[in-house]
């Protein structure tokens, strides 16, 4: 029964309705995306292109383990945890003799993986590029479409793609950029591959050239296993695992092998669980806020509908249960609609990510029911509960009180209200008191949202008694606009509850904009100063391919001249991630300051390492302790505490010797060189002028260029939480229509009452501006004071990054939106003629 009696209202009243539709809609859209990049990240296949046809492929383990004992009652109980690294580990190639004599093996083709990139017209390449020796061809395969395979060390086979891109052919020259020096190569044939490979381009060396680019003597990327005719991959894939038992390889086999191959697509996963469940997470908070405050305001337009039904005896529960009905109907068909556009909207978020390169294209994307189904339970669940929120005083007030109610808002606050919206207020506030704590970026990011979603919850909790200060603070100055700026004082005292729906969505809007677009400049902008403080070189040389050669170094190097060469990688302690980064130690202090506070860098070698103040706390590492790590590859290594320095920000958590970090990466050139000289940069530019790619630079320069490509990655946050400012946009404007629309009898009285159209228009954009005005210095207290907290945490200083001009956009923006979803609704509802709504019966 109270089933019919909800669709009924709902047919009857598609309107009212619609705001909560759209609403509901937009956070099921949002919900659906983000789930199907989480989806992504957890299931997501990642094809095998270069193993094609050796269906088991033996690799080293490319995780970081770590196994934690605990007693509780009297049971032994071990977790164990694996975090992936950075670079690429390596197997000993004298694993080739054991799985050459494992039983159904017909061959074993040792692989060799090692930067190789072809240094062509930017824009003919498209592709990543790698090197590797010619034997490993069978492993697709390559077959020789034209020429010969590669004999001499000047001689390489290309494949027919970048053939095509760069217009090459046999016998033609070929400068590449490998581990090493560039080096001018033949090119002796051109291959093809039998399987499609489209992610990647193989450039195939001499056996013996080969090792020397990999530069890693005894070892090799992976074997190869090809099976004897009549074994299968599955049975070959037991013996194999049988016969490495205990030597820590991995065996792989199916869809196993396109982790093996693309390291960067098994990290990925990583860092889309992340963003998925991030903004996914964002999303359904900023949906609960919304949409409550949505069903709050239609609950209030329908306030006189209601009370006569609780008049005519009505229960309480009758009325929550047909609310609850409502609010499920629009759930239902609001979820099912946003659930569907969900999926194109995820698939364009995961092209997008793909197009600024924060996700590989290998990583194939996956979609299954679970998202969109996800996505319609969180609405129903969120519709219901917000129509049982905003129910509740409605429901509960005495037949007897029902008609009196329903003429007036009442002026009293509601006390459960104001105590959730001041527990809401100290919740927050405990939020951004912590937020000065957290010293790294992935635990301060979460908490910085979660606080301005608690401290927006806040406002709309404690937004009547907001409005109705604000409205005793601007009576005065409204009063002096004329007759709209009255009435506009009017409604903001007697209408306090009705302008609190739309100052929440502004509030949250201006809020969590302004978040977004300060963070990360909060954290470069520190990271640029400490970078720029603490370089002391007088030029940097910086490359426009994959890094400066050692042989620019040894170029520059001389007996006056100090060259610092400095490469960049990412280490693990314990499971825990730093950033870190190799410097040549010789001379180090004319070209480098990182504002040393403890020990000293002349003592830093291959068996010392310095470590910023902020992993000295962590670590509780001091000069003179021991300190175990694993690089990047995987080695272990104990190091001793040579010093401790402030500019973490600048150079990184932890710093360790040039050739150390170099021998363990899959990138040995140098980000960039420091070089302190009397010569000028002419001169040094002159001295490498044939090795092509690079340039001088000074300090000022190469940091603007540093700071290019931080904005550049920073556009992968932008991107992320943009969606949820759009959504939010969408609300304020939807909330904005939504009481606009409600309000032709009032209209109609005021016309009636001698008000011109052009008064009543003019009242509207007062009431907008007087509540653009408070949501804004609400919205702007909020982000200042998270954003303090984070610059407090992160970089030591109450330094926002806040730039006046996209602060003042970001408020422009909030303020033509509201402007329009004003003006628009209330022209419309101005049409109608005023005695025909006045007399008509409700």
């Amino acid at each position: 029964m109270m089933l019919r009696y909800a669709l009924k209202t709902v047919r009857a009243r598609k309107a009212g309705f619609l705001g909560a539709f759209l609403a509901l809609l937009c956070a099921a859209a949002l919900i659906t995306a983000c789930g199907t990049l989480l989806e992504t990240g957890l299931r997501g296949t990642i094809r095998s292109e270069r193993y094609a046809a050796s269906p088991v492929v033996v690799s080293a383990d490319q995780n970081v383990h770590q196994s934690t004992v605990t007693h509780k009652k009297g049971r032994i109980k071990v977790k164990r945890k694996a975090k992936p690294m950075a670079e690429r580990a390596w197997l000993p190639a004298g694993l080739g003799r054991t799985l050459a004599g494992t039983p159904g093996a017909a061959r074993v083709i040792p692989e060799v993986t090692f930067l190789a990139e072809p240094l062509i017209p930017a824009g003919t390449g498209g592709r990543a590029a790698y090197g590797h020796a010619w034997e490993s061809a069978a492993l697709t395969p390559y077959r020789l479409v034209t020429g010969s395979a590669p004999k001499s060390a000047t001689d390489v086979v290309i494949d027919r793609y970048l053939a095509d891109r760069a217009h090459l052919g046999r016998g033609d020259r070929l400068t590449i950029q490998s581990t090493q020096a560039p080096r001018t190569y033949r090119i002796s044939g051109i291959a093809a591959p039998a399987t499609a490979v489209r992610h990647q381009t193989p450039l195939f060396f001499a056996a013996a050239e080969a090792r020397r680019l990999a530069a890693r003597p005894g070892q090799v990327t992976a074997f190869g296993v090809i099976p004897d005719p009549g074994t299968s991959p599955e049975r070959l894939r037991q013996a194999v695992s049988s016969a490495l038992h205990g030597t820590g390889a991995q065996v792989s086999a199916g869809d196993d092998r396109g982790p093996v191959e693309f390291l960067d697509a098994a990290a990925a996963r990583t860092r889309l669980v992340s963003v998925g469940g991030a903004m996914g997470g964002t999303s359904l908070l900023v949906a609960v806020l919304v949409v409550v405050g949505t069903f709050s305001l239609l609950v209030q337009q329908r306030h006189r509908e209601l009370a006569l039904l609780r008049a005519v005896a009505a229960t309480s529960g009758q009325i929550r249960r047909l609310l609850g009905r409502e609010a499920l109907v629009i759930g239902a068909a609001a979820g099912t609609v946003g659930a569907l556009l969900g999926l194109p909207l995820g698939r364009w978020l995961y092209g997008r990510f793909v197009a600024l390169d924060a996700v590989p294209a290998t990583l194939q994307p996956t979609v299954s029911a679970f998202p969109p189904l996800a996505a319609v339970a969180a609405t129903l669940l969120g519709s219901w509960a917000a129509a049982r929120i905003a129910s509740r005083r409605v429901a509960r007030i005495r037949p007897a009180e029902a008609l009196a109610e329903a003429q007036a808002e009442d002026a009293r606050p509601v006390l459960g209200r104001v105590l959730a919206g001041l527990l809401l207020l100290a919740g927050g506030g405990a939020l951004v008191a912590f937020l000065s704590v957290l010293r790294t970026e992935p635990a301060s990011t979460p908490v910085t949202f979660l606080a301005v979603i608690a401290l927006s919850a806040s406002v709309a909790l404690l937004g009547p008694l907001l409005v109705r200060a604000a409205a005793l603070l601007l009576a005065g100055p409204l009063r002096l606009t004329g007759p709209g700026g009255r009435l506009a004082a009017a409604n903001l005292r007697g209408n306090a509850v009705r302008m609190a729906s739309v100052v929440t969505p502004l509030t949250l809007l201006i809020g969590m904009a302004c978040t977004v677009l300060f963070v990360q400049p909060t954290l470069s902008d520190a990271a640029r100063v400490q970078a720029r403080e603490g370089v002391r070189a007088g030029w940097v040389v910086a490359s426009r391919g994959p890094g400066v050669p050692a042989e620019a170094a040894r170029r520059l190097r001389t007996r006056h001249d100090v060259v610092t060469e400095v490469v960049r990688t990412t280490v693990r302690v314990g499971l825990d991630k730093y950033a870190a980064q190799g410097v040549t130690p010789a001379g180090l202090v004319r070209t480098w300051d990182p504002d040393v506070t403890a020990g000293t860098l002349g003592s830093l070698n291959e068996h010392t390492v310095a470590v910023s103040d902020l992993a000295s706390d962590r670590l509780h590492v001091k000069p003179g302790s021991s300190l175990q790590l694993t690089l990047g590859d995987g080695t272990p290594v104990t190091l001793t505490v040579a010093a401790v320095y402030s500019r973490g920000l600048g150079f990184g958590d932890l710093t360790l010797a040039h050739d150390l970090i170099a021998r363990h990466v899959d990138n040995p050139l140098a980000s960039s060189l420091l070089v302190a000289t009397t010569r000028t940069g002419a001169q040094l530019t002159d001295t490498l002028r044939d090795l092509p790619g690079l340039e001088v630079l000074t300090p000022e320069a190469a940091d603007t260029l540093q700071a290019q490509r931080r904005q550049a990655n920073a556009e992968v946050n932008f991107l992320a939480m943009g969606l949820v400012l759009a959504f939010t946009a969408i609300a304020v404007v939807n909330t904005l229509a939504m009481s606009v629309s409600a309000r032709v009898r009032e209209f109609a009285l005021l016309r009636l009452a001698g008000a011109t159209r052009r008064q009543v228009l003019r009242m509207l954009r007062t009431e907008a501006l007087s509540v653009l005005l408070l949501a804004a210095a609400l919205g702007s207290a909020i982000a200042l004071a998270v954003l303090t907290s984070f610059s407090i945490g992160m970089t030591g200083r109450a330094a926002p990054a806040v730039v006046p001009l996209v602060y003042a956009t970001v408020v422009a923006v909030a303020g033509l939106l509201a402007l329009v979803a004003t003006a628009v609704p209330g022209r419309v509802a101005l049409r109608v003629r005023a005695v025909t709504v006045a007399t008509a019966k409700e």
